[in-house]
């Protein structure tokens, strides 16, 4: 299953606008400056990337680490994701390189998923550096086939499935089917080995340990990173402070239950202190991870009400739910990820046998509600 997202729509729901003011952020509003860092744990130094989106930035990690060299201790980082492939990216991490990095080199990368905006640059660090890549295995075979051109992006699978649930838009549907480069050009290349990541793995960095905690519906088998020693946990998209993360189902699986398992994944950071530094990919570091995990359940159980009594009323498409699940208009771009959500509501109702699901004359998947 190949599912690739750079940005879903991005004007925050009011009750996950509401949940914000219930964090508490240690930073404030201080930002890393474009090619520099800021040391927000003991070890551990957060950047900043530019992004050519609506969500316009990601968060990248740098943890401090050495490995033992028939020389002697070898001290250097291990980075964490790594911006899309283009100049200013390449620029901006030339810039750390030669100022927060200290001129070490990169001992390893790791990313979290394979989405472009973690993804891109992964094959010019590791190529920089001669560093390994580290990932999940699912990740890394859904990135190596999207750069060759099978993604979720476009395509005429793609543009099938999204008339299968009701965009049928002549247009909109010509554009769909030629968008069948996107991912490629921000992830041109993935390196051709890389060790595996796995739920519950135990990474040694700069001295600590480093768990593994996996999750799904976002992305195929993301990777999200908790460091006890530290009290840090490198959340990645699964758990973010302002905006709900994306949750789709795709062309390549199109029966997919992403939402419910997305839901049962924000349950794996059920064990972890309620004081814990979270620092997500997009956004601010902030301490209440128990506080959002919660909002997040939240906020899908209550557009799963919505969706279940505008489905009684009515059998409806996926297309017909977005304006159902999302308050406000959305441009080409945001309903390529809407839509995939929209489905993945309808999913976790059909799956759950609240709906049922039937074809209609046009060929359209429509879900009607069972009293």
């Amino acid at each position: 299953m190949t599912q690739t997202t750079a940005s879903p729509p991005q004007v925050p729901p009011a009750d996950l606008l509401a949940g914000e003011k219930a964090l508490h952020f240690p930073l404030g509003t201080t930002l890393p400056e474009l090619g520099q860092a800021l040391e927000v744990a003991e070890g551990v130094w957060w950047i900043r990337m530019a992004l050519p989106f609506a969500l316009d930035h990601i968060n990248l990690w740098l943890l401090a680490d050495a490995e033992e060299t028939p020389t002697g201790l070898r001290h250097g980082w291990t980075v964490v994701d790594c911006g899309v492939t283009n100049p200013g990216t390449q620029e901006a991490w030339r810039q750390v390189m030669a100022g927060p990095m200290k001129g070490l080199p990169i001992l390893r990368v790791v990313v979290t998923h394979m989405h472009p905006d973690h993804m891109g640059l992964a094959h010019w660090l590791c190529a920089e550096f001669n560093a390994p890549l580290w990932m999940s295995a699912t990740e890394y075979q859904a990135a190596l086939l999207a750069s060759t051109g099978a993604s979720n992006f476009g395509g005429l699978s793609t543009q099938r499935f999204f008339a299968d649930h009701g965009w049928n838009d002549p247009a909109d549907q010509q554009q769909i089917k030629d968008r069948v480069s996107y991912y490629a050009k921000m992830v041109p290349a993935v390196p051709e080995a890389y060790h595996r990541l796995m739920h519950g793995r135990e990474l040694q960095i700069g001295g600590r340990t480093w768990r593994c905690i996996s999750g799904w519906g976002h992305s195929p088998e993301h990777m999200a990173l908790h460091c006890a020693a530290a009290n840090v946990l490198i959340s990645g998209d699964m758990v973010l402070p302002k905006i709900s993360t994306n949750v789709s189902v795709y062309a390549q699986e199109p029966e997919a239950n992403a939402l419910s398992l997305f839901m049962q994944s924000l349950h794996h950071f059920d064990p972890l202190p309620a004081d814990t530094l979270v620092l997500p990919s997009h956004g601010r570091p902030f301490v209440g991870l128990h506080t959002r995990t919660a909002q997040l359940l939240k906020h899908h159980e209550d557009r799963l009400d919505e969706v279940l009594e505008a489905c009684s009323v009515q059998a409806g498409s996926a297309h017909d739910m977005l304006k159902v699940i999302f308050k406000r208009p959305l441009d080409f771009h945001q309903t390529t990820f809407a839509i995939g959500e929209s489905v993945a509501h309808l999913h976790a109702l059909w799956f759950d046998g609240k709906m049922s699901r039937v074809k209609d004359a046009q060929g359209v998947w429509r879900f009607k509600t069972l009293r």
